[in-house]
């Protein structure tokens, strides 16, 4: 599928080819240390340049964790609250040409990673994961949820000219041109259809990956889906209605100079870094 047509990035020129490119794995996290060992098994490490969790200061021992399990792994920690600002603290740390977005609680597949990659390298500018295409499903889907996500879908398709078949689905993968464009300036799980929609917006070529959601391992979701449909809501209609108005680009900070609340990045920035380059 495609959005609306506009010049497209011209890919021959700023992206590597495939045995170059560089892939970022970036998972928002928050208390996840009994999903991790499940996730992070699954992850296709020959395909990837880095795996990056951003922690929402878990309480449990996610961090600890995850070094056990991939002592590659980076660590950081989130300036805010949300899963929309864990994801733009991940965006901004990554070093990839592509970044893929994971969740940590085993309802997305890692071994689907390299179908994404594929659709980028065939053409796409953007990958976006959708449960209700040829080969993908849903096991974790609520009547609620999915009545809400084709409202809200057919809304978007309707005032964008688009014909996504799965709006609130956070498995997507992109290349790392494309940061400007998304732009991710939203807290909440509002955040993968605020990506969405400016790819649209900007008339960038995107490609629906078929996916399998699977039910969430361990903890509950931090999904409320009356008050979160709400906030998906607003931003379509904010974004729709602000169509000339071009939000600030905010340009990400070096992952050594985030700093989240409570100032522990600042405590354990130079521990990080000798660690990393030991």
């Amino acid at each position: 599928m495609q959005a609306a047509q506009q010049a497209p990035i011209d890919a021959n020129q700023i992206r590597p080819p495939r045995p170059l490119a560089g892939v970022s794995v970036v998972i928002p996290t928050l208390n996840e240390a009994a999903n991790l060992p499940h996730v992070f098994a699954r992850l296709p490490y020959e395909e990837l340049l880095e795996v990056i969790i951003v922690d929402g200061h878990s309480t449990d021992d996610t961090i600890e964790i995850a070094r056990e399990l991939c002592p590659s792994v980076r660590v950081v920690l989130q300036d805010g609250k949300g899963k929309g600002n864990a994801l733009a603290c991940g965006f901004a740390a990554a070093r990839g040409d592509i970044i893929v977005m994971l969740d940590a609680d085993g309802s997305t597949d890692p071994q689907e990673i390299p179908a994404y990659v594929d659709a980028l390298f065939a053409g796409a500018d953007f990958a976006k994961g959708s449960r209700f295409t040829d080969g993908g499903g849903s096991v974790d889907i609520t009547p609620v949820r999915m009545l809400g996500n084709r409202l809200l879908g057919g809304i978007v398709n309707l005032l964008f000219g688009t014909r996504y078949s799965d709006l609130c689905y956070g498995y997507n993968a992109f290349w790392s041109d494309v940061l400007p464009t998304i732009n991710v300036d939203c807290a909440g799980f509002e955040v993968e259809t605020l990506i969405n929609v400016r790819i649209a917006k900007a008339g960038l070529n995107v490609a629906e990956v078929p996916s399998v959601e699977h039910e969430r391992i361990h903890g509950e979701s931090n999904l409320h889906p009356i008050r979160d449909g709400l906030r998906v809501l607003r931003t379509i209609l904010a974004e729709r209605f602000a169509a000339h108005a071009r939000a600030k680009v905010v340009a990400g900070p070096p992952v050594h100079e985030l700093e989240p609340s409570g100032s522990l990045a600042e405590l354990i920035a130079p521990a990080v870094d000798l660690a990393r380059t030991a």
